[in-house]
């Protein structure tokens, strides 16, 4: 597999995300369900928007290698939150480190929605190639 991230603007290398990703010679790609922090009994989390991204972030990573994928090979995550104002603030001290432990450079969509399920207040849809 290739990958070529495509960013044409100097304001982009600030985002943690790339404008445009190319791959070629893809041998699979599994496109994801949005994750959530639903515990392994399928019990939502009601604890705060961070600890519910840290929650997302683990369940996302065990679906990704339990489906023989590897997180380094997100090409498109989408953000959907009940909030993008408590994300920036409470989260990015999660979600960059996590990209940054995988060297993410993905395409990426955050969407402020007005709710998700139960009591959810953030979730992350991927698509992942190998």
């Amino acid at each position: 597999m290739e990958k070529r991230t495509i960013d044409p603007w100097k304001w982009g290398e600030q985002t943690n995300s790339a404008q445009a990703v190319e791959v070629k010679n893809v041998e699979g790609t599994l496109y994801c369900s949005g994750q959530v922090a639903i515990d392994e009994n399928g019990v939502p989390s009601n604890a705060d928007m961070r600890s519910q991204l840290i929650q997302t972030i683990q369940n996302l990573e065990q679906l990704i290698n339990e489906s023989g994928y590897e997180c380094k090979n997100i090409v498109r995550l989408n953000v959907y939150t009940t909030s993008t104002q408590e994300f920036f603030t409470t989260c990015m001290n999660v979600y960059v480190p996590f990209l940054q432990k995988y060297g993410i450079k993905q395409v990426t969509t955050l969407l402020g929605v007005k709710e998700l399920f139960a009591t959810l207040t953030v979730e992350l849809e991927v698509t992942v190639v190998k």
